[in-house]
């Protein structure tokens, strides 16, 4: 699974059959058709201004929620998201509008740890075992952007 994950993201961009896959993913995840944790993250596109749908799975721990970007800082939706002031639309369902705040790199570790367990398609991305030690994740905090979600203020 790794090698065609790595494949559909070299160079940490979507391939054609990647975009085709977020995009029926985006839809499903939206209408609810998938874990809890698995939802549709719409974000203005930085150039265009058009929405752009992504989806996301949102690691819950200690009461808070976060988005995790398995493809490092270089991930289009992390650009988009930093130019919008970080303000969002998740769906499941139902629009929720919120705002992503960045989360400090050593504050890290335990929610990239929750995300994988929650996030089979990421640990592909991620150079951790999702069992290992806090200490491993805290080695590549720095690479990976961790957004909290704060409600209500989208």
């Amino acid at each position: 699974m790794g090698g065609v994950m790595t494949w559909m993201y070299r160079g940490g961009r979507p391939n054609r059959l990647a975009r085709m896959m977020n995009a029926l993913s985006a839809w499903q995840y939206g209408a609810g058709l998938a874990p809890r944790h698995w939802v549709t993250m719409e974000v203005p596109g930085r150039r265009t201004g058009r929405i752009v749908s992504v989806p996301i799975v949102v690691a819950d721990l200690d009461g808070e929620r976060y988005v995790v970007s398995m493809l490092g800082a270089g991930a289009n939706w992390v650009a988009n998201v930093r130019a919008a002031d970080g303000r969002v639309v998740l769906r499941r369902r139902r629009r929720e509008p919120v705002r992503l705040v960045e989360v400090p790199v050593a504050q890290r570790p335990a929610i990239l740890r929750r995300h994988l367990a929650l996030a089979p398609g990421a640990r592909a991305h991620v150079p951790v075992d999702r069992h290992a030690p806090l200490a491993e994740f805290a080695r590549v905090a720095a690479d990976i952007p961790v957004f909290r979600v704060v409600a209500g203020t989208g």
